[in-house]
């Protein structure tokens, strides 16, 4: 989920956690579960900051080892040793179990959108992303912000945040049902295919999909049940040339193919280089795919300069690469 998302999360968590007797029984623990609720809400994103460096390495790295099982397991202790030391007379075994509630539906919450997290590390490095529900939720955050409104008007936070928690387990039912319905659809509309991905988006009821068979790749929608197909593009595996093998040392070039499970690739040659782009085609928007790696080889092979991450003009894209307008 997004930060917002996040963070109104963690407070709903502290809200619920009133319902706990040994939270509810002293103020120290209250106030220290709610603080461990908001940042075990937060922590496992620290790995954000890896993006100040470049988006390759945040593309490898994001939603990897910090919503791991080893990180799910010690981001709580690290929480609660900080907390209890300027708190000592919380209740020291609640206040880790809250901290803990936090961090594991983070990690929880994030496995149910299209990017993913890689929860299983260190068992398997696969990215676990269940494609149910937008990385921001409108009613998601929506319900959260009513729930902390009631909780300052004067309702109790307990049983507000009970049965908001109620609420969006049946939200989150309903979003499953409704990709059960496009995948089948999408099934009978292609019945030979291989693979289907199915990206929520912010509306209830709009899809993306990106599909593939051994020769198309089939990008569409669906709106309100209906699916659209709208793009298809013949399946051509990635050659073996030299430009191709050159390219993939290229670390943004290698973030992305680690990254994206279907993309189409692109070989251009001009008069003192080449152009070598790989396009994911899960993230269609208005005709265009956006997220994208590039890298400019001279004649010898060598990177003059390269990029991944999310462009929506070409123009863009040219002033992220910085030269070589091509």
């Amino acid at each position: 989920m997004d930060t917002g998302t996040h963070v109104v999360m963690g407070i709903a968590l502290g809200g619920l956690a009133t319902l706990d007797p040994a939270v509810a029984a002293s103020h120290a623990t209250t106030t220290s579960v709610l603080i461990a609720t908001i940042a075990g809400s937060q922590i496992p994103d620290i790995d954000t900051v890896l993006k100040l460096r470049n988006n390759a390495i945040y593309i490898r790295n994001h939603r990897g080892v910090t919503h791991s099982i080893p990180a799910v397991l010690l981001w709580p202790l690290l929480i609660t040793a900080v907390i209890y030391l300027f708190i000592p007379d919380a209740n020291l075994l609640h206040l880790w179990a809250w901290a803990f509630a936090a961090v594991f539906i983070h990690v929880f919450v994030d496995i149910f959108n299209a990017y993913g997290t890689q929860a299983l590390r260190p068992f398997s490095a696969k990215w676990v992303a269940l494609g149910v529900i937008n990385t921001f939720d409108p009613f998601i955050f929506a319900i959260h912000i009513i729930g902390i409104i009631l909780w300052i008007a004067g309702a109790n936070p307990g049983y507000t945040f009970l049965l908001m928690y109620a609420i969006i387990i049946g939200y989150y039912l309903r979003r499953y049902q409704a990709k059960r319905r496009v995948l089948v659809e999408v099934r009978s509309l292609i019945p030979d295919a291989t693979d289907i991905i199915i990206a929520p988006t912010m509306r209830f009821h709009q899809w993306k999909i990106a599909a593939m068979n051994e020769n198309i790749f089939f990008v569409g929608r669906s709106v309100n049940g209906k699916v659209e197909i709208l793009d298809r593009f013949r399946r051509v595996p990635v050659p073996k040339t030299p430009v191709i093998e050159a390219a993939k040392k290229d670390e943004n070039i290698a973030a992305f193919l680690s990254f994206s499970p279907v993309y189409r690739w692109e070989v251009d040659e001009y008069d003192t280089y080449y152009e070598v782009r790989f396009i994911d085609l899960r993230y269609r928007s208005n005709g265009h795919y956006p997220f994208v790696a590039v890298v400019q080889l001279d004649l010898d092979l060598n990177p003059i300069t390269s990029y991944t991450g999310w462009v929506f003009s070409e123009k863009k894209l040219r002033k992220k690469l910085g030269i070589l307008p091509g």
